[in-house]
Formats: structure tokens, sequence, C-alpha cells
């Protein structure tokens, strides 16, 4: 990342777990984009395996050996939030970013993410509850717990957010720094807490309406994510976080 400084600089963080289905592709086919319709930038993909099973690390490694802009990580232990923040933590970029390996949401997004940062914007998430949003095939479930949970946190907290959960976000450096060491959830409510408290200290946060599509193939389990999220909440409204940042 020496070179062509003039450019700014982007990190796009990929968490994954037993991914060896779709790794290749999704990285390959973000890789393909990034190189097309982000040409004023500096980046790079980061791969973080957070101990999978499978062959998904070594997919990785390979992916890593053949495209230069191609990064591997592996951690221990489990945890989607936990892999965005070791990466994010180690990154040294003007920019960073995550989205889901599945591209579940269409790239043709992800170019006004990182503008609206370098407008001055700190945060731009993907939002599939916006207005203009496209969402398709999502489960009738995941549609209910989806508005009850935003709903939840609008009520509780007095946040603007649409979506805390949208496997799509960037932040400026800046904002990394000042937040990340408050966040201490590693798993799926990492979102949620970083969202909430972004908010809370005034920072801007912009949204764009994304289009959606569901993975049928998702190893996401709606009730224990659902608990872990519930508790997440208790946990901020008892220590308000926020106050200290």
């Amino acid at each position: 990342m020496g070179k062509n400084r003039q450019k700014p600089s982007l990190n796009i963080v990929i968490p994954v777990y037993n991914e060896e289905e779709d790794l290749a592709k999704g990285v390959v086919t973000l890789h393909d984009y990034l190189r097309r319709h982000l040409t004023d930038f500096v980046w790079e993909i980061t791969i973080v395996d957070n101990a999978s099973t499978d062959r998904t690390a070594d997919i990785a490694k390979n992916l890593a050996k053949t495209y230069a802009h191609i990064r591997a990580e592996r951690l221990s232990q489990k945890g989607r939030g936990r892999a965005v923040k070791y990466a994010w933590g180690k990154s040294m970029t003007d920019f960073v970013a995550y989205m889901d390996v599945d591209l579940s949401t269409d790239l043709k997004h992800f170019p006004s993410l990182v503008r609206h940062l370098q407008h001055g914007y700190d945060v731009a998430i993907g939002s599939r509850n916006a207005k203009s949003a496209r969402v398709y095939g999502r489960n009738i479930l995941r549609t209910i717990t989806s508005k009850a949970y935003i709903f939840l946190i609008k009520c509780i907290f007095f946040v603007h957010f649409t979506d805390a959960q949208c496997g799509f976000k960037a932040m400026t450096r800046g904002t990394v720094l000042k937040l990340l060491p408050h966040v201490l959830d590693d798993e799926w409510f990492f979102d949620t807490e970083i969202l909430i408290l972004a908010e809370k200290v005034g920072l801007t946060i912009f949204e764009e309406p994304v289009t959606w599509v569901d993975n049928p193939g998702s190893t996401v389990r709606v009730w224990k994510t659902a608990l872990g999220d519930l508790m997440g909440l208790f946990r901020l409204v008892i220590t308000r976080p926020w106050k200290t940042i």
C-alpha cells in the first residue's frame, strides 16, 4: 500500500467460517469488480477465516498467493465481529469496509458507500429497509424479526438508522480508532453495537438503499442470533458506553 499514496486507501474485510463452497467465487467476483469500478482507490481485500473446520483457510491462502490485492488471515476463535474487529484494528488504510462473502448485497452499491465517506460521512451502510431498497428471497420469519429488531432499537436508543444487520458497511479510519476499543461483542451483535455507539457520539451515518438477495444456504441461526442481540441491547442499556467516548 506504499505506492499511489495520492489515492485514498481502502481495506475490504471478508469474514468467513466454513465457506469453502462460496469463498473463491465471491472473493474473485469482488476483486474483479473493484479492479473495474474503484480505480481511484488503492484497495486490498482481507479474508479473515475465523476457526473454519473445512478447506476455507487453504482456499484463502491460495487466493492470497494468486492475487496481489488479496490477503488472508486466520483466527483460532469463531465470531464475525471478532474477525472484523481484528482486521479493522490492524488496518492502516484511510477507509475500511466489510461485506459477506456470498455478496447478497449487489456490489453496484459499494462505490456509493466509499464516496460518501470521502465526502465527509463517518459511517456508510447498506440498508434493506430504506424506501427504495429491493429485497428478494427473504422468508417471512427473517423479515418479521429484522423489522421488529430495528423497531426495538429505535424505541430504546432513539437512533435513526434503518438496518443494523446488513453485511455491507464502511467507515473512516478515524471512526474505527474512536469506536472499536469500546465495542465488546465478537459475534453478530457487533454491527448493532458499533452503529449505536456511532450515532450516540454524534458521528454521521449514510444509508445506501440496496438490492439484496437472500442466500438460502446461510448458516445464521435466527433464534440464537436474536437471543445474543437482545442480551447485547440489555448490556448497552445498563452500561451506556457512549458516555465515556
